[in-house]
């Protein structure tokens, strides 16, 4: 997936925003070390979810990966590739695409972690849903899903399997 060009699709994206929801590093990272978070999206992405992801996210995930997989003995050779793989199912928005939601966004997340930004200006841009395991999105204006939670709004919200898929 290219960068979404939020300026020509928000319009679009904000008619269907039910398929649509925003993910934050922690679950992009999840989907390199585990299979259940990548399972998620490639099952979802193919019946209509549209995830997104600012590219500081991608950013993120990509500085802690490295220690993270190290502490876990898997190998890294192979983290460009996951990561590239992920953005054929999350689509990264560049970060000039959200600079009218960076003030609204700062605002909201005051008092908490403010570099978490980006992910709440993605959310309002998008009027959709956040994914993520961090609570400094509760209370924000958004509705935030966690990992074990997250398949009630999948499922609500994907396309009915094809018959030949089954």
């Amino acid at each position: 997936m290219k960068s979404l060009p939020i300026s020509s699709n928000c319009a679009a994206a904000r008619t269907s925003c039910a398929e649509v929801i925003v993910v934050d590093s922690n679950i992009l990272i999840r989907a390199v070390l585990g299979r259940r978070v990548r399972q998620l999206f490639e099952e979802y992405a193919g019946r209509g979810v549209r995830f997104y992801a600012p590219c500081v996210a991608f950013a993120d995930a990509e500085k802690y990966l490295p220690a993270l997989m190290e502490k876990r003995g898997l190998p890294t050779q192979d983290l460009v590739d996951a990561l590239n793989y992920l953005k054929t199912l999350v689509g990264p928005i560049d970060h000039e695409m959200l600079s009218e939601f960076e003030e609204d966004a700062r605002m909201r997340l005051r008092g908490r972690d403010e570099d978490d930004w980006p992910i709440l200006a993605a959310s309002l841009a998008l009027a959709c849903p956040i994914w993520s395991e961090d609570t400094d999105f509760f209370g924000t204006g958004v509705a935030v899903w966690t990992s074990n939670r997250i398949e009630i709004f999948l499922k609500a919200h994907a396309k009915s399997p094809s018959p030949e898929s089954e």
